[in-house]
């Protein structure tokens, strides 16, 4: 089992910036790499990005590359979404998912969200 915990969200103005964690712990070593996600009301949920251990990859949803970005620090087991230029749009809660396909995708385990809104 892995368990994941997401923290850093909150109420930010548009145009800001927001940074959010995703902590791991438990059988880490079964992850290939992390993906983000994203609910906003009354939607279904969105593919926001995701990160791969080896090799050492990230990748965007359109709607966020280039402001978007995905990090990690092996020491913490713990992986970020830095979120730079924030849109009324974005608001919505934010899941972190461990991926544990050898080849291809394979979201396993999921963390509690965390809620993030933004003002215009």
């Amino acid at each position: 089992q892995v368990q994941l915990v997401e923290s850093g969200g909150g109420l930010v103005q548009a145009g800001g910036s927001l940074r959010l964690s995703c902590a791991a712990s438990g059988r880490t070593f079964s992850t290939t790499g992390m993906g983000w996600f994203r609910q906003a009301p009354g939607k279904e949920r969105e593919f926001v990005g995701r990160i791969r251990w080896s090799p050492y990859t990230t990748y965007y949803a359109d709607s966020v590359k280039g402001r978007f970005t995905i990090s990690r620090d092996n020491a913490k087991n713990t992986v970020y979404l830095q979120m730079n230029s924030l849109k009324p749009e974005d608001t919505a809660d934010y899941y972190c998912a461990a991926n544990t396909a050898i080849m291809g995708i394979q979201w396993d385990y999921w963390g509690q969200g965390t809620q993030v809104t933004v003002s215009s």
